[in-house]
């Protein structure tokens, strides 16, 4: 294997030098490609510098300040939007069956500012006309179908596989309360009369 190679013979990716146009060119394409937050932009530019510095290629002076710029610039032309992104992913999430807690933690991961968090919460509950509660419960009952647990999953091992549905309620950041109505519930039916 020569030293161009890389993993499993394949080419290793030549890493360019790092300047401010080259920053600006791959901010452009990630925010083309992905729906992110100014965090997760950030740590994509800095991963690259980390790259290239690894590498021993030459960096730009004063990259921070430049990352800094860009983000800015993606910022005022209103590509990046932490709130946008914050109410879209929420709402995406709940619609799929993920609790409130877990919602907060993921959209705290991608980088979004707490106020932006509960804003998105408050506005997903808000659209839906329900408490936290029944919002949870929602989502519990969208996770249940999902996963086919509690009233969705077979009959025939439904009672034995009791504690096993509700702990994976559970990391799924519902409470327990919530796990209980759902996997106890004795229909499909009776899930609907749970949500009224």
């Amino acid at each position: 294997m020569s030293d161009a190679a890389g993993p499993a013979g394949r080419p290793r990716k030549i890493v360019k030098p790092i300047t401010a146009r080259r920053l600006n060119n791959v901010a452009a394409a990630y925010v083309e490609k992905f729906a992110g937050t100014t965090a997760r932009l950030r740590e994509v530019l800095r991963r690259r510098v980390r790259r290239a510095r690894h590498a021993g290629v030459a960096v730009v002076d004063d990259v921070e300040a430049i990352i800094e710029t860009i983000v800015a610039g993606f910022v005022s032309a209103n590509v990046l939007d932490d709130a946008r992104y914050a109410d879209h992913k929420a709402g995406s999430l709940h619609r799929r069956g993920t609790s409130a807690r877990r919602i907060r933690d993921k959209l705290s991961m991608a980088g979004v500012e707490r106020d932006d968090i509960d804003r998105a919460l408050a506005g997903m509950r808000a659209e839906t006309g329900s408490s936290a509660d029944a919002s949870d419960l929602e989502a519990a009952i969208a996770f249940a179908r999902r996963r086919r647990l509690g009233p969705f999953s077979d009959p025939a091992t439904r009672a034995e596989r009791r504690q096993k549905q509700l702990a994976a309620f559970g990391r799924g950041g519902f409470a327990l309360s919530i796990a209980r109505k759902v996997v106890d519930a004795p229909d499909i039916d009776a899930l609907g009369d749970l949500e009224r």
